[in-house]
């Protein structure tokens, strides 16, 4: 009987959802790390990409060690998907579990990481409920850790579309989150744990953002994503790229949500369809988008390069609405406030 569904744990059982790629350097360190955790009640759960080394060795003779029904692999193994459409394959499998927990295979969780995610989400209740937390940023050999950046600023809907706060390796989501995620189609392009703050934003549940940093992040020059880098390079490679990818992705990303709105509660429905008519619409649209207080970025730089980018990139955007042919749906009636509704 595995850990997840042992007497008693029916509600604390968390599945830890690892995919795999050519990981065997740091892999060992991340796999004792969930052996450490002082929150035992975990299953494994993993999906090699399409490794070409001896990774798929490595995780199973993990599973020898601690058994076949604690570290899981999953049947779909071995053809090479996509780090993000491996992760939510791996989530649509395990949409069983009380609580998920995405893994990256070359960082070292901290001990209390699944205790403090399990804690915060239990006060979430019923409703769906993302944990995300703060992580020292190391080298390859686990020195130097300094603090990531502190959150500052406005979390949930819309803000997610204009940048993800919810860092993979530290994310947990509580089975209804998971359930949304799992059931969501995703847009091309997408990350696992960008698209997962998204879609639990907009359908209305909680982010809950821990400031104790919960895991040892491995910055080198094989990460996917994660580069150490301060603000103002950030903001000066982000100038040097341009802003089609940037735009690309939240147009994608709101299109994909237009699939969702049954699910939407009635302001972020009428947040998306501004941010719509902002992304495909004329100038003023636009202007009306980015009145909205929670439709920005965390920091006055950052804020400051997207709306430039939303307010001036109109030439691609309006090349994309006609190669897309998009029918913009009408502008919402304001969602009347508590106080209208007792009046």
């Amino acid at each position: 009987m595995s850990p997840a569904s042992s007497p008693g744990t029916a509600n604390t059982g968390v599945a830890i959802l690892l995919s795999t790629f050519n990981g065997r350097e740091f892999l060992p360190v991340q796999l004792n790390s969930f052996l450490a955790q002082t929150h035992e009640r975990w299953v494994l759960h993993w999906r090699d990409d399409g490794s070409s080394d001896d990774t798929v060795a490595i995780m199973r003779e993990f599973a020898a060690r601690v058994g076949p029904d604690r570290c899981v692999e999953s049947p779909s193994s071995g053809p090479h998907l996509g780090a993000a459409a491996s992760f939510l394959t791996l989530l649509r499998e395990s949409i069983g579990a009380m609580a998920v927990a995405f893994a990256d295979q070359d960082d070292v969780w901290l001990p209390e990481k699944l205790h403090c995610a399990v804690e915060m989400l239990a006060g979430a209740g019923e409703m769906p409920a993302l944990y995300c937390a703060r992580q020292y940023l190391v080298d390859e050999a686990l020195r130097g850790a300094r603090l990531s950046t502190r959150y500052h600023g406005v979390a949930g809907f819309p803000a997610c579309l204009t940048q993800n706060i919810a860092n993979g390796n530290t994310l947990v989501m509580n089975v209804a989150a998971a359930a949304l995620v799992a059931t969501a189609g995703e847009p091309e392009g997408t990350v696992h744990d960008w698209w997962s703050y998204i879609i639990v934003s907009a359908c209305g549940g909680q982010i809950l953002f821990d400031e104790r940093p919960q895991v040892l992040y491995r910055l080198h020059k094989g990460n996917l994503i994660g580069r150490s880098q301060p603000l103002y390079a950030r903001a000066l490679a982000a100038l040097r790229r341009g802003p089609a990818v940037y735009m690309t992705m939240m147009q994608r990303h709101a299109d994909a949500l237009l699939t969702q709105t049954s699910k939407l509660p009635p302001e972020a429905k009428q947040d998306l369809v501004l941010v719509q008519q902002g992304l495909y619409g004329s100038f003023t649209s636009r202007v009306l988008a980015l009145r909205c207080r929670r439709f920005r970025r965390r920091t006055p730089l950052e804020n400051l390069l997207f709306r430039f980018w939303f307010l001036t990139n109109r030439r691609f955007l309006m090349a994309t609405a006609k190669q897309k042919k998009v029918v913009l749906p009408a502008l919402p009636q304001p969602v009347p406030s508590y106080q209208e509704t007792q009046s």
